[in-house]
């Protein structure tokens, strides 16, 4: 059979159910093939002649009993019906069905030449219109009002008190279309591949808004694993027009990569709050159902763009629409929506964006999560009760990133600042760590809010990017950085280490010359800021790194450079701090206000003894921590070489860049260093948002120094499943709060063996 101008077309956009039909859907005779009248006159063919411009004979092999998805396309001219040229639709299958008795032809949705005077006349519909696109109709389509339809439309459309707007009256025009549809089974897999041969026309029918990523943009890559090749043949599925009742929970769970499911025209009373995990979600489209209300889960379909609840028993909608901030039409038309309140006129009035902003704006909080679980690793016989520490590592979002462009599923009372700041300070005093690594502080919050707050128990050391000493002083206040603050009741500091990224490479002799350097590494203004630290009670010292890494995909190699730079940069440090001089007595006195207020819980009048400084043989005896926001993965470059100790210059993540010796010699470092939530198998995520969910933040430790004695645990699963992303009213950042408790290991003492020659040597020497 000859194919015509399609013949190599891919298809392949549409899953559909196999339904064997006895009869037409609306109680017509069925067609074998598209009808060919006295109209067509010029196209009038010879039943004997093939030709890719017709369809074939209606005693042809290729016709079965309704037969509307063959691979062949074949076109239909309709010169006589409002000028309109039409095309015959050719169905791609997926490979499992294409072997099933589906010798489908092209088929009309709208072949049936009825008059359509009842619905606004010719002037609406003229008397045989074909809407073909997903999102509109031809131009020559009518600006519809609620006045125009009939049949089904609620009595609070005919109501409302103003017009609508542009964007409802699109609403008005796809809530006719899908009318005018009926329950013909697979409605939009017969249109969708038409539409999607016109040049510029998406196969969605959805626009797609492309917006440049700022410092702190979201990342692209998405919370699941790899898509099977095989899923990746469609990515939608047509189930309209066969009365089924329900939507099986394996639809959710063996098809998570679908872009638009449509399930119009059946019997389904309830939608399972599975629907949930279908996350990649554009279209759903689930009018001419019997829904009685939606789950507040469907609050998790981030990337819709189209939820159709057209002619349902809806009386309500949830607060939970409001996630949905990329939506662009919610149809509502044929619903009681008799508890909604004004939801339905401000849908006509102001348009399905700021109906979602109203439901986002005015949704109440919700319930708190249970606690976090703590994770003791260690019992009090295990661990040095003496040398005990805790930790808290934590990307707290600074003000200018938490913005509604990056944030849109977030009301603005949980993006706000002064609400947040206060979350993050109660958080913070109330875990109550001997350590605190902070990321993403800027200037004013760290010297007019964090530091003169936290003075009572910490005494902090901050450092902002490196773009901040090429400002004004008026500029610099909003840029972020580092900063770290350290009981001072328990610790003190011996020194403070910037290390500057970009600084350091390109006055790197081995990496003169190189334009990679220039080009990628020295844009990237990030830094590093290392504490040297003695613990005033035991005499034991610590090195504690907080750093904060590019945050781009694209960048992959700079991450790597970046943590190339800080371990031999740290290696040469703690070869110093190895040779570094006892302290000295009185430097060990804790700080007293002048009222002699006890400090850090001490009683007064008592004063501890001070003792020596802990003395080290080489640099890798120190305790080390590396915290901070890493923004990479487990199977990232950056993982492998901080535990493995080396990474070669063949690395995948390199590319063809060249980074001086790293990419001639490959990168290697002395420590022992792994994940502290390691132990624990790793949280199931530490940066939540709905396209990016993984563990990027890390708080790495030296094995051969210290033992991970307790963690801070994951966040309860079941609020997890209802909330799209962080920040929210619960969790002020992005970022999770890490926290982690060690234990310094003893030095083992190297025994002074006295010579034993036996009694007769000890006889002699009487």
């Amino acid at each position: 059979m000859a194919d015509g101008f399609n013949r190599f077309n891919p298809g392949g956009q549409f899953f559909f159910h196999n339904n064997q039909h006895s009869g037409h859907p609306r109680g017509l005779h069925n067609r074998n093939g598209s009808p060919i009248g006295n109209t067509r006159g010029l196209f009038q063919p010879n039943a004997d002649t093939p030709s890719p411009n017709r369809s074939p004979g209606t005693h042809s092999p290729a016709h079965g009993t309704y037969n509307m998805y063959n691979h062949t396309n074949h076109r239909q001219n309709h010169g006589l019906l409002n000028g309109a040229n039409h095309q015959g639709f050719g169905m791609g299958m997926h490979k499992n069905y294409q072997n099933q008795n589906h010798a489908h032809q092209g088929h009309h949705v709208n072949n049936q030449h009825q008059d359509h005077g009842g619905l606004g006349g010719q002037a609406a519909f003229g008397n045989h219109q074909h809407n073909n696109s997903l999102s509109t109709l031809s131009n020559t389509t009518p600006h519809f009002t609620p006045a125009h339809l009939q049949n089904g439309t609620p009595d609070n459309s005919g109501a409302l008190s103003k017009p609508p707007n542009e964007q409802y009256a699109e609403h008005l025009r796809e809530y006719s279309k899908l009318k005018l549809a009926g329950d013909k089974p697979h409605f939009y897999a017969r249109t969708t591949p038409h539409v999607s041969r016109l040049p510029t026309t998406s196969m969605s029918g959805i626009s797609t808004k492309y917006t440049d990523a700022e410092e702190h943009g979201t990342r692209s890559t998405k919370s699941g694993g790899e898509e099977d090749p095989e899923n990746k043949l469609w990515d939608a599925m047509d189930l309209g027009g066969h009365g089924l009742k329900s939507m099986g929970t394996s639809l959710f769970r063996h098809y998570p990569h679908l872009r638009r499911i449509y399930f119009n025209h059946n019997r389904l009373m309830s939608l399972q709050p599975h629907i949930s995990l279908m996350h990649d979600l554009t279209v759903l489209d689930l009018s001419f159902n019997q829904l009685t209300s939606i789950p507040a889960e469907i609050g998790m379909l981030t990337n819709l763009k189209r939820l159709l609840l057209f002619e349902n028993r809806l009386d309500d909608i949830p607060y939970e629409l409001g996630y949905l901030y990329q939506l662009e039409i919610l149809g509502l038309e044929g619903n009681p929506m008799r508890h909604a309140g004004d939801l339905m006129e401000r849908l006509v009035e102001h348009g399905t964006q700021e109906l979602v902003r109203y439901l986002r704006e005015e949704a109440p909080a919700p319930d708190p999560p249970n606690e976090r679980p703590w994770h003791q690793l260690l019992d009090d016989k295990e661990a040095s009760e003496k040398d005990r520490f805790s930790v808290i590592s934590w990307n707290t979002l600074c003000d200018r990133a938490a913005t509604q462009a990056a944030y849109g599923y977030a009301p603005k009372a949980a993006l706000d600042w002064n609400r947040r700041k206060f979350l993050i300070l109660s958080e913070l005093q109330q875990k109550d760590a001997d350590i605190l690594t902070l990321q993403e502080v800027d200037i004013e919050n760290y010297n007019e809010f964090f530091a003169p707050n936290l003075a009572q128990s910490y005494k902090g050391v901050f450092q902002a990017k490196g773009r901040a000493r090429t400002m004004s002083e008026r500029e610099a206040k909003i840029v972020d950085g580092c900063a770290t603050f350290y009981k001072h009741s328990k610790y003190m500091l011996l020194q403070k280490h910037v290390i500057n990224y970009s600084h350091e490479a390109i006055n790197r002799p081995d990496m003169k010359g190189e334009h990679d350097v220039y080009n990628r590494v020295m844009p990237r203004d990030h830094i590093a800021l290392v504490l040297f630290l003695e613990n005033r009670r035991t005499g034991t010292r610590l090195i504690v790194v907080n750093t904060h890494l590019t945050w781009e995909v694209w960048y992959s190699d700079v991450k790597i450079v970046q943590v190339a730079i800080l371990m031999d940069q740290l290696t040469k440090k703690a070869e110093e701090y190895a040779k570094w001089p006892p302290t000295k007595d009185k430097d060990k006195e804790i700080f007293r206000f002048a009222n002699e207020d006890s400090v850090g819980g001490e009683p007064d009048g008592v004063k501890p003894d001070p003792v020596p400084s802990m003395s080290y043989e080489s640099a890798t005896q120190i305790p080390l921590l590396v915290c901070g926001d890493f923004n990479s993965t487990h199977d990232s470059g950056v993982y492998d070489l901080i535990t493995q100790g080396s990474l070669p210059n063949s690395h995948a993540e390199l590319g063809n860049q060249k980074y001086g010796d790293f990419t001639r010699n490959g990168m290697t470092h002395p420590f022992s260093l792994q994940s502290s939530y390691g132990k624990i198998g790793e949280l199931p995520f530490t940066n939540w948002t709905p396209d990016f969910r993984q563990v990027i933040d890390y708080v790495w430790y030296s094995t051969n120094t210290l033992q991970v004695a307790g963690l801070l645990g994951a966040v309860d699963p079941d609020y997890m499943s209802r909330v799209p992303g962080f920040p929210n009213y619960h969790f002020p950042s992005d970022h999770l709060l890490l926290m982690t408790e060690y234990s310094v290991k003893e030095k083992k003492e190297r025994k002074q063996v006295e010579a034993d020659f036996g009694s007769q040597q000890r006889d002699n020497r009487r």
